[in-house]
């Protein structure tokens, strides 16, 4: 298998972060990674496709998603965008641009808090967008540096209060997990994160945590905000996603390793929740891949 395109933004050592502002009608750069961490705007990108890990959606007229994770792949593609300019400005800073002393000060929790979810990508809303809209606008032409750091550091804190920003490629994709959830339910999940290819049932999920089958149930989804068979499905597709992108394992011997025990239920499922079928989706990458 050939490599995801391994980028290295030109950030120097003296330097905060890099910003860059493209007026474009093509998005061509293909899916890669980066250690870096990005924060990407997009204006009047009707119909562009963002991917980033097995999150493929379709954006509206504006878009603004930062990934921190890194390794995790991502891409804006051109998908049914057919405006001919097309505002983007991207800035990527180094992890360690806010150490982790001053993130685990009170004054940074959200800003922290923020870095974590967006470890799987985190896409805002257009409230949260239009708050920082001013910002992004100015950022790339501000001549005085500090400046420019102060307002990066504004553009953070006001994303980070987004009540409605979301995450987009899946934990069982990505390999990372949330350490803030309930202790339960982390057990519960690190186990169906190593036995999602067997059965699993209700009751034996429920007795690992000492609790009863329904009570559990209830439990799980209060605190996951999505049911235990939403989540075990999810889990399995996003190793399904995993070994189409890193493996050349047929999609039948990837459907019966995750845990899948009919294809056509496979093909179906995966496209309800991915919006590609299995076959598609890896094309999508392969497609994108370059030697590196």
């Amino acid at each position: 298998m050939t490599k995801i395109l391994r980028e290295i933004p030109p950030i120097t050592d003296k330097d905060c972060f890099y910003i860059v502002e493209r007026h474009k009608s093509e998005f061509l750069y293909p899916i890669h990674s980066h250690e870096e961490f990005e924060l990407n705007f997009i204006e009047r990108g009707k119909g562009v496709q963002r991917v980033v890990g097995d999150s493929i959606e379709e954006i509206g007229d504006y878009e603004l998603t930062l990934v921190t994770g890194d390794g995790l792949e991502h891409a804006w593609r051109q998908g049914n965008c057919t405006e001919a300019d097309v505002r983007e400005i991207t800035i990527q800073f180094s992890a360690d641009l806010l150490d982790a002393k001053l993130l685990s000060r009170n004054q940074f929790s959200s800003i922290r808090k923020m870095f974590e979810r967006a470890r799987l990508g985190v896409t805002f809303s257009m409230p949260a967008i239009m708050k920082v809209y001013g910002y992004l606008d100015s950022i790339a032409s501000l001549e005085e540096h500090f400046e420019q750091f102060l307002t990066m550091l504004k553009i953070l804190n006001e994303l980070s209060l987004d009540p409605d920003a979301r995450t987009l490629a899946s934990s069982s994709f990505t390999h990372r997990d949330d350490a803030r959830e309930s202790r339960r339910v982390a057990k519960v999940k690190d186990y169906i994160s190593v036995h999602y290819a067997e059965p699993l049932r209700l009751e034996d999920l429920a007795s690992l945590v000492g609790m009863a089958p329904s009570a559990f149930s209830r439990f799980f989804k209060q605190h996951a905000n999505r049911t235990l068979v939403d989540f075990i499905i999810d889990t399995r597709l996003g190793n399904a996603a995993r070994m189409l992108v890193d493996t050349s394992a047929s999609i039948s011997e990837i459907c019966y390793a995750c845990g899948f025990n009919n294809l056509s239920n496979f093909n179906r499922m995966f496209k309800t929740r991915r919006g590609y079928t299995p076959r598609d989706f890896r094309t999508l990458f392969t497609k994108n891949r370059v030697f590196v």
